[in-house]
């Protein structure tokens, strides 16, 4: 627990840099967020946990740095989830709209559309420490109903490419053989 609030819980944890960290990462995140009081088929899970897999397969395919981590850091507040991730690489930040960056024919750059439409607010920080960047999103954890009742909906269509996009980024990720004269590391 921080200094913030008495309610306040905190969840950190560092990860490799390879999709495999990205799936526990985002599992974690899942069990973490069960543990405290929102199950794993609430919406509240549900749409940390596909934020989640977003931000750290950003980590690992655009802010990895060989031989280092990415960490995570999951804050519960009474009303707010808060998931930052925290990379080494400074010089390769997210665009401050995605829309802008987002081509209708490329095969990336999605998953920060799926984490703006899902997110009440999200951003990105500079490391304090050392090189490195934190980009973090936020949800506003109701105690009944959807986290997303109070916003326009997505059109179906859009919705479902950005749920398909994510998911082929993610399988695309899982499926790359690991090359062991790279210590391990996915390309």
């Amino acid at each position: 627990m921080s200094q913030h609030s008495a309610l306040e819980r905190e969840f950190t944890m560092c990860f490799t840099s390879t999709p495999r960290g990205a799936r526990l990462a985002r599992r974690l995140v899942s069990h973490r967020l069960d543990d405290w009081g929102h199950p794993y088929t609430t919406p509240v899970n549900e749409t940390v946990t596909l934020i989640t897999a977003e931000l750290t397969a950003n980590a690992v395919r655009h802010g990895h740095v060989p031989g280092r981590d990415f960490h995570v850091q999951l804050t519960l507040t009474e009303d707010v989830v808060r998931i930052e991730v925290t990379d080494t690489r400074a010089e390769k930040r997210p665009p401050a709209s995605p829309q802008a960056a987002t081509n209708s024919l490329s095969e990336s750059g999605r998953g920060l559309l799926l984490v703006a439409a899902l997110a009440d607010d999200w951003g990105v920080n500079p490391r304090p420490a050392a090189p490195g960047k934190t980009v973090w999103a936020e949800l506003h954890a109701q105690a009944k109903g959807h986290p997303l009742t109070d916003r326009v909906a997505l059109e179906p269509t859009d919705l479902g490419l950005l749920l398909t996009t994510a998911s082929l980024l993610r399988d695309d990720l899982e499926s790359q053989p690991e090359d062991a004269s790279r210590g391990g590391r996915r390309r």
